[in-house]
């Protein structure tokens, strides 16, 4: 909590009746969400505009935000969907040369919250052990707070199991995608080359993954998540990519489910699923996903290829898990979290259909799974080739 000389201009307040004092940046106001924390050391841009985190506040635990700034490239989608964040530090100046604006000016022009001066490991500790709590952020540039008022709206949130947020971050209508992966010196480039016609069902889609599906040689047609089999069927597409996305897979499986069994029914293409996608693929397949105590976020997560042996270093970004407990015949789990034990990747055992719960894209993180989307590629240029 700021000293006397400085009081505080938030307040961060968890259902449980605990209360943070810090000092506010960014937008003034008042936002309600599941709290969270991650553990990436880079990358808070990326996260706050990842469509996943939809419906949650992110406490960081690196505690150097914000000294990089902010710049239009490194968007993952048009504003951030994260409800806020919470920092140890305050930001200051960034120094970065590709710092086009400061982390508190970019929240306050989208309309976000940040709360910095707050004990990080403290807030940490208490989601670990508790599971991640409703909380209620509020910044007041003359620090008048209504705890009691914040308290209840903590306790009034409703809480993501069984809430369908893929709908509220999903495209409109479909489009077309061709950029490829930033390179230096020249940033991103573009696939006027392709070999491959995919389909990217979008849940919560980040911009880095379409990417890299374009680098590996895709023409990339994105369609809303309530898109149906007709939908995608109709477009002759050589692979199915799932994508990334927030909220409770159950809730986005009641016609997301539907969708991706159509396809697996009517065609024998290649099928890619990343986090949400993963556990769309499952629930397609007959598994179930259930709510994690409080998940995973971060750039530093260890999952085992169970078939090879080789650990990777990924980032991950999910609260709920696919229970490989309840993983039917012909389904092999592929991935393993060697945090927990959780399922983090599954796959047909007799046609090219997989899905990883982390993300291969990064962005920010290790690249150590980019192999993936070659591997999804490969799938496809085998289909071509049995097929001619």
């Amino acid at each position: 909590m700021p000293d006397a000389a400085s009081p505080p201009t938030a307040a961060l307040a968890l259902a449980d009746g605990t209360v943070f004092y810090g000092k506010g940046f960014g937008a003034t106001g008042q936002r309600v969400a599941e709290l969270c924390f991650n553990t990436a050391m880079t990358g808070y841009q990326e996260i706050m505009t990842d469509p996943s985190y939809a419906g949650q506040i992110v406490t960081f635990t690196f505690p150097h935000i914000g000294n990089t700034g902010v710049n239009p490239e490194d968007d993952e989608t048009g504003d951030p969907v994260a409800e806020g964040l919470v920092v140890k530090w305050d930001p200051g100046d960034p120094s970065n040369w590709r710092a086009r604006e400061t982390l508190s000016d970019w929240l306050k022009r989208r309309d976000r919250i940040g709360v910095g001066g707050i004990d990080t490991r403290r807030l940490t500790r208490a989601i670990r052990h508790q599971g991640a709590p409703h909380a209620a952020m509020a910044h007041d540039p003359e620090g008048n707070f209504d705890i009691e008022a914040l308290v209840a709206a903590a306790r009034a949130f409703p809480g993501l199991v069984g809430l369908d947020l893929a709908k509220e971050v999903t495209c409109s209508q479909s489009y077309r995608w061709s950029e490829t992966r930033w390179t230096w010196p020249g940033g991103y480039g573009t696939q006027d080359n392709a070999k491959f016609k995919v389909v990217a069902i979008d849940y919560g889609a980040k911009r880095n993954i379409l990417r890299c599906l374009a680098s590996v040689g895709c023409d990339v047609t994105v369609l809303p998540a309530t898109a149906s089999a007709e939908d995608v069927l109709a477009l002759s597409p050589d692979g199915l990519f799932l994508s990334n996305g927030p909220g409770d897979p159950a809730a986005t499986g009641t016609y997301a489910v539907p969708m991706i069994k159509g396809v697996l029914q009517r065609s024998d293409m290649p099928v890619f699923g990343i986090c949400l996608g993963h556990q769309m693929l499952a629930l397609a397949l007959g598994a179930e996903t259930v709510k994690m105590n409080h998940g995973h976020h971060g750039a530093n997560h260890p999952v085992k290829d169970i078939e090879t042996g080789k650990v990777e270093i990924t980032s991950m970004n999910h609260g709920f898990t696919v229970d490989s407990q309840t993983l039917p015949d012909g389904v092999k789990e592929t991935h393993v979290s060697l945090f927990d034990g959780s399922n983090c990747g599954i796959r047909m055992t007799d046609r090219p259909v997989f899905s990883v719960q982390y993300h291969p894209e990064a962005s920010p993180g290790p690249v150590d799974s980019m192999y993936l989307f070659d591997r999804f590629a490969d799938a496809m240029e085998n289909r071509t080739v049995r097929a001619g």
